[in-house]
């Protein structure tokens, strides 16, 4: 999931959408008397894109009063649709979210739709979600999305090579950093990583952060109105980040190297681990058959955090709160994540679904089974650093991770400037 750059790219024009979003959304009922539905998603991609008109033209053949005009548009070319589909008024009913705070923004400006009473008006589809795909999209204890893909982060690493070295699944990071010392010392490089851009070292920094700082400390301080970011345990985190490439655990270039470059290197065993989000592990089992197993980040003991969290996020839907057709958009809603819409998805495009049951050994891997397991049992979702605190909190740990692994700059360094940003943007958002 390549945040970083994505939530990036569209941080100029969030302010511009939300405001959009809370004027008059303009759908109507069409000439021929359907009721039309502006359906805004981020897959066009050809081995995506059928997924979804399917799904679209089943809804309609259900719903025969209900039109459903659906855009599809890609990650890059994302910001300049949302300006000129925004700019012209012509505003989606329904349109794709990360959650964290890139969802939370629309929440603040009134643009999404309360979407609770509809959840408790039909417990039977609110209890069909995995109840920590939900949470990421509540705000003040309301929800405002919907999930559809629930996607948590692992390492995986290559079974050949950890029985080559009689090595275990670390539980503590005392027994990775150890693993990797052993990997290190017999010639080989422990962990792939690639890191141009710098999303992938986010991610890693997600889970560090949360393992190291209190949750309540972090939730307040992801949080623009209260942030301050001085907790020691985020000096700490970029501390554990730099030590893996100090020790040369990393290897060598990962500035220079991309997630995907990095990943077409794991798999022709230049490297025992790699830190991959669960909608790879079909890629995976495709380039190395059965070569390979996971494990979660390990616990810190010594961290202020929940260890009983999983790094990861759901992203989904939100409804715009000018809608005029806002039970027509929950009714597509509920179908796009019924169970057997959830077990198509899983089976089609190989996604973790947040829908209870969808994830099973006739939809998926045993190891996707095994990860949303994992992901159920856990205690809370550690969501993507870059779109659960404000965006220029986040810009200033994207820009500074390549100059803490290449020593440019001290993780002290870095959280000054991280401090200087939170005092900026608690008063911005305080005016």
């Amino acid at each position: 999931m390549k945040t970083g750059k994505v939530i990036s790219m569209l941080l100029p024009v969030l302010l511009a959408v939300s405001a959009a979003l809370t004027g008059c959304s303009g759908q109507s009922a069409a000439g021929d008397g359907k009721i039309q539905l502006k359906f805004l998603e981020k897959w066009p991609q050809p081995e995506y894109a059928p997924y979804f008109e399917q799904i679209v033209k089943d809804f309609e053949s259900s719903h025969p009063n209900i039109k459903i005009n659906m855009e599809a548009v890609a990650d890059e070319p994302m910001k300049d649709k949302l300006r000129v589909v925004m700019g012209g008024g012509d505003v989606p009913d329904i349109t794709f979210s990360w959650s964290g705070e890139f969802a939370r923004k629309f929440v603040r400006s009134g643009a999404a739709l309360d979407l609770t009473k509809y959840l408790d008006d039909d417990p039977e589809w609110k209890k069909s979600f995995i109840p920590a795909s939900l949470q990421p999209f509540v705000s003040d204890g309301k929800n405002y999305g919907i999930p559809l893909r629930f996607n948590g982060k692992f390492f995986v690493y290559n079974k050949d090579m950890f029985a080559k070295y009689n090595l275990q699944k670390p539980k503590t990071w005392q027994e990775f950093l150890a693993v990797c010392d052993k990997l290190k010392s017999a010639g080989e490089t422990p962990i792939i990583f690639g890191n141009e851009p710098p999303w992938p070292s986010i991610h890693y920094l997600t889970g560090l952060n949360q393992k190291l700082v209190g949750t309540e400390v972090r939730q307040k301080d992801y949080d623009p109105k209260s942030g301050e970011f001085t907790d020691p345990g985020y000096v700490k985190a970029l501390e554990y980040l730099k030590e893996l490439q100090v020790k040369g655990y990393f290897g060598g270039n990962v500035n220079s190297t991309s997630h995907d470059m990095a990943k077409q290197m794991f798999f022709a065993g230049k490297g025992a681990i790699f830190y991959l989000e669960l909608e790879e592990f079909p890629d995976v089992e495709k380039n190395m058959a059965g070569n390979w197993d996971f494990f979660p980040m390990p616990d810190i003991p010594e961290g202020k955090g929940n260890q009983k969290y999983i790094t990861g996020a759901p992203d989904g839907f939100i409804v715009s709160s000018k809608t005029q057709h806002p039970k027509e958009a929950l009714e597509f809603l509920k179908f796009l994540t019924s169970k057997e819409n959830a077990e198509k998805l899983v089976k089609t495009l190989g996604w973790p679904s947040p829908i209870t049951g969808a994830v099973n050994e006739q939809t998926a891997l045993k190891q996707v089974v095994e990860g949303v397991d994992i992901m159920k049992e856990s205690e809370g979702m550690a969501e993507w650093l870059d779109t659960d605190v404000h965006a220029k909190i986040a810009d200033t740990y994207l820009s500074n991770l390549q100059l803490l692994l290449n020593g440019t700059k001290s993780p002290e360094q870095i959280m000054n400037e991280v401090q200087e940003v939170a005092q900026d943007v608690k008063k911005e958002v305080s005016q």
